[in-house]
């Protein structure tokens, strides 16, 4: 067990108003997110239920915005009651908007517009556009046309704010293909942009004929991940890819003659060429087996964690050492932030009869770990959100669900500083959003605040 003294919020409220700290910046916001977290798991701290809402498009949470209607509507999360701070015109079904990723200004760079400095959406469309819109405004600021010759789907961070990677569809083929036994040597293609402004790095193409029966492939931190239906995962260095394959360099709004074709690069029909082709296997950096590809890395020094390639070994998770693949069974979770993760959780079989863990997350500001635990009840499951201390493990926090939780629902809560959100996706495509703001009882507030003018 860990010490119990609680931190003394006035004497820190009081130390930061004299001056105490104004030396660092960084101290002043440790400072500030360690009297928030005190104020989050003292007693006399409720989260209370201060609104509702339900969609038939999904819904999504990115820092205090709440996104409807496939991002065209933002709504902030930071109000009592849903305050819209934006909605985009409507648009046909072909434009709507599929995926998209925050982009929030880096520090200590020179940006060429003052707009450049406030937080951004990187959208991408279902007609291939890949738009930045402005986060507090909805409006459009820049725009890139991908490509006509395949069906780009998906956004995700390669490196943090940085770097971009657009992923297309699979590539299935027509049906008159798949019937006659051809298969299409290209499994799907990797677009991959520096972000803010946008210069193109280059699309690559996934070909099976370079790397055999692959099922799936995504970019990470500089790294190709190449999966296969046995669970096997190999890595690739981008960067060594991109120097030996890469056939022209290309660069947006210049022009560009590519297969008997002229016109700009990044607009429309022009689009941008896959100008990465691999013509033969590049070095392998690693690989390694994990049950249904489940394999992520980082921490310093470099490990990464796996589950074993078996199906009983599903919801058992092994952390590696990167160097010589030895496995660490005390070892501390590392985050990306450098912060650690020392409380390990089994994950338990669902079972009506007891309470089970859906949802295990870090609150990296706060060093809380926020677990989703589910009683089943009859035909009705509730939930209830617990905040565990990071350093020892102790339950320090239980905040109650109102809303009943049906395990074979679609679930994602988000715990971010004095806010609790809970998305549900129900059957037939209907989402609800729920939203918990963080709340004091006032008789019990004044009474805390007495003790505190005595010391």
């Amino acid at each position: 067990m860990g010490p119990t003294r609680k931190p003394n919020v006035c004497r820190q409220l009081s130390r930061r108003a004299l001056g105490f700290f104004s030396r660092d910046a960084g101290v002043v916001q440790r400072t500030n997110l360690g009297i928030l977290r005190a104020l989050v798991c003292q007693e006399s701290t409720k989260f209370k239920n201060v609104w509702t809402t339900h969609s038939k498009s999904p819904i999504a949470y990115e820092r205090g915005r709440i996104y409807f209607d496939n991002y065209r509507c933002c709504v902030s999360s930071i109000a009592s009651e849903p305050r819209k701070l934006y909605e985009m015109p409507k648009c046909s079904k072909s434009e709507k908007i599929e995926d998209a990723l925050l982009w929030e200004c880096p520090v200590g760079e020179i940006l060429p517009n003052p707009s450049d400095y406030k937080s951004s959406l990187i959208a991408l469309t279902a007609h291939n556009w890949l738009f930045r819109i402005s986060a507090t405004t909805g409006k459009v600021l820049e725009k890139i046309y991908l490509a006509s010759y395949c069906k780009f789907r998906y956004l995700s961070w390669d490196t943090p704010q940085e770097v971009i990677a657009v992923k297309s569809a699979q590539n299935k083929g027509s049906v008159l293909a798949r019937q006659a036994g051809i298969q299409q040597p290209v499994l799907l293609y990797l677009a991959v942009f520096h972000v803010l402004p946008f210069s193109l790095i280059g699309i690559l193409e996934i070909n099976k004929n370079i790397f055999g029966n692959v099922t799936d492939a995504t970019l990470s931190h500089g790294i190709l991940i190449v999966m296969y239906s046995s669970g096997l995962v190999r890595l690739y260095s981008f960067q060594a890819i991109t120097e030996q394959f890469m056939q022209q360099k290309l660069d947006l709004g210049c022009a560009c003659r590519w297969g008997g074709t002229a016109g700009t690069v990044g607009e429309a029909p022009f689009g941008i060429p896959c100008n990465i082709k691999i013509t033969d296997t590049p070095p392998l950096l690693f690989e390694v087996s994990s049950l249904e590809n489940a394999f992520q890395i980082g921490g310093h020094p470099w490990h990464y964690i796996i589950t074993p390639n078996k199906k009983k070994q599903k919801g058992v998770f092994h952390i590696c050492a990167l160097k010589d693949n030895s496995l660490n069974e005390n070892l501390p979770v590392v985050t990306a932030s450098g912060r650690v993760v020392k409380k390990n959780f089994n994950l338990l079989d669902d079972d009506p009869e007891q309470e089970t863990f859906k949802i295990v997350d870090y609150e990296d500001e706060l060093d809380l770990l926020s677990v989703v635990a589910v009683t089943q009840i009859d035909a009705e499951g509730k939930a209830h959100l617990d905040f565990h201390c990071n350093e020892y493990g102790t339950l320090l926090k239980s905040i109650p669900l109102v809303e009943s939780w049906d395990v074979t629902y679609s679930h994602e809560v988000y715990f971010d500083r004095d806010l609790v959100l809970h998305i549900e996706q129900k059957p037939s495509r209907v989402f609800s959003c729920y939203v918990y703001q963080m709340v004091c009882d006032p008789a019990e507030e004044e009474t805390t605040n007495r003790s505190c003018e005595k010391e």
